[in-house]
């Protein structure tokens, strides 16, 4: 029996270290079907992802993947362990049996250690008595790990990608998947420029924010580039806040002190802060830095700038995913649907017409993804039009193309 692969990303957008994690599921169990939970229009870092989820989806599919799931929106926008708790979810569905992600420390032993290290009984004390002191949560979360296991294990929570890994392994307990942690490529999560042919997704969006995507492209697997090229003829690129900024600070403004603290992981009373940065602030970056402090970091703060400008809060948010919608699928993929379908008994959205399906609660979620696909075109550099959701179809392909990684 083939083994089913999956990866959670957000491939915004898609670089050769993605290609490369591919080539690994891939050639780790040849044959096995490739699964990606992949963030919509919004992502993690707390901004509007680059390119539409058709587009990202489109890349992955020509470069290995055989099936993208969406990652629903209130996973997508959210810290590292809602993130992996929502995509191991999507996952799970499709009968994935193997996660892979990329590491910067490749240690299975020790990921797994500082994972069992979080889900301890004495960590929960040791982190109020950290937090105590003053320190940052991230901080306080590595020496409570430490003092629990050993300064080496501690230690890959300082990555973002180990985070990831270690969260990954939270989320799988009792799901009987496999953390399968690949070392990382080129350069590092979130730093400039590129190392030869590789460059992180942050310095590829800060060559599109630069208006250099030719530049960017030659940095992406050639499949990759050219739906980059090509949605940047057509002005769907979007290169951060920059067409929206006003429209944010707008929403900003009107909140008040209550409405900041009904957001999600707004706690600790950080709404006394957002409110009076949103008053002063005259471009984002401003709020951000007002906002901001070691105790409440620049992710947070920005997640939350996200959260405001869809205008949703803690009761949106859904403990698991209540419907799964498909972004891009091959042959082998369709497969994976049919049985997410007929055997596992899930609801998956292909067309429109299969949301008359939805439960209403359901059906309610989705009018939030609906707005957050509307909103996300105010951020190109050509804004769209809104219904988006519902005019863009799945990718569908007959067979995936050869690639530079060797897979097709």
């Amino acid at each position: 029996m083939n083994q089913r692969l999956g990866i959670v990303a957000e491939f915004d957008p898609f670089h050769r270290g993605h290609a490369y994690l591919l080539d690994k599921a891939r050639s780790a169990f040849p044959g096995g079907a490739v699964v990606v939970a992949m963030s919509g229009h919004f992502t993690q870092r707390g901004g509007p992802a680059a390119l539409s989820p058709q587009c990202r989806g489109e890349m992955a599919l020509r470069c290995g993947a055989n099936l993208v799931l969406e990652l629903p929106l209130t996973f997508a926008l959210s810290s590292a362990q809602q993130f992996a708790r929502g995509g191991v979810e999507v996952l799970r569905a499709a009968g994935v049996t193997h996660l892979f992600c990329g590491s910067e420390s490749g240690d299975i032993a020790a990921l797994t250690a500082a994972a069992e290290a979080l889900s301890h009984p004495d960590y929960p004390p040791l982190l109020r008595e950290n937090l105590s002191r003053g320190i940052s949560f991230a901080a306080a979360r590595q020496q409570a790990v430490e003092t629990l296991t050993d300064p080496h294990t501690a230690a890959v929570l300082r990555q973002p990608n180990d985070l990831l890994a270690v969260s990954y392994l939270e989320a799988m307990a009792g799901t009987g998947m496999t953390l399968c942690p690949v070392p990382r490529m080129g350069k590092a999560h979130n730093a400039p420029g590129r190392a030869g042919n590789y460059a992180s997704a942050s310095a590829l969006r800060q060559m599109l924010s630069e208006g250099k995507p030719e530049q960017a492209a030659a940095c992406m697997p050639e499949e990759a580039g050219e739906i980059l090229l090509g949605a940047w003829e057509k002005g769907q690129v979007c290169t951060g806040w920059d067409s929206a900024e006003r429209a944010v600070l707008y929403r900003l403004r009107q909140m008040s002190v209550e409405d900041f603290a009904a957001l999600p992981d707004c706690s600790e009373g950080l709404e006394h802060r957002l409110y009076p940065a949103a008053r002063q602030a005259k471009t984002l970056e401003e709020f951000w830095r007002a906002a901001q402090s070691r105790r409440y970091p620049l992710s947070r703060i920005r997640r939350l700038t996200a959260w405001a400008f869809l205008g949703m809060t803690a009761r949106q948010r859904v403990e698991r995913p209540l419907y799964y919608r498909a972004l891009g699928f091959d042959r082998q993929g369709q497969q994976v649907l049919r049985e997410m379908v007929r055997q596992r008994g899930h609801t998956v959205l292909t067309a429109p017409s299969n949301g008359k399906a939805l439960t209403a609660a359901a059906a309610e979620y989705l009018k939030w993804e609906e707005r957050a696909a509307d909103l996300w075109q105010l951020c190109l550099n050509t804004p769209g039009e809104c219904g988006s959701l519902w005019t863009a179809n799945p990718v569908r392909m007959k067979e995936p193309p050869k690639t530079e990684t060797g897979w097709g």
